[in-house]
């Protein structure tokens, strides 16, 4: 299982295959999920990947059970979302 905290904000969510699914928007590393804005717009992406982003009410939530490797920019899932 990954371990997901706050430095992973602004990463990029992929599936297991290489495809993009969204932006991680935020941490709850005490939970251990990364919620993840999905289809980001160009300035969405921009603003997460400075960290200044927040999780808002349509961000999907990923358990870090469901996360097999994290990079420097970003997480890759083991599971179909």
């Amino acid at each position: 299982m990954a371990v997901l905290s706050t430095e992973d904000e602004g990463k990029f969510l992929m599936d297991a295959q290489g495809e993009q699914i969204g932006i991680v928007t935020e941490v709850d590393p005490k939970e251990q999920v990364a919620y993840v804005e999905p289809d980001p717009d160009l300035t969405e992406a921009w603003v997460q990947g400075l960290g200044f982003g927040d999780a808002d009410e349509d961000d999907i939530e990923v358990a870090a059970d469901a996360i097999g490797t994290i990079t420097d920019s970003e997480l890759r899932v083991i599971v179909d979302l």
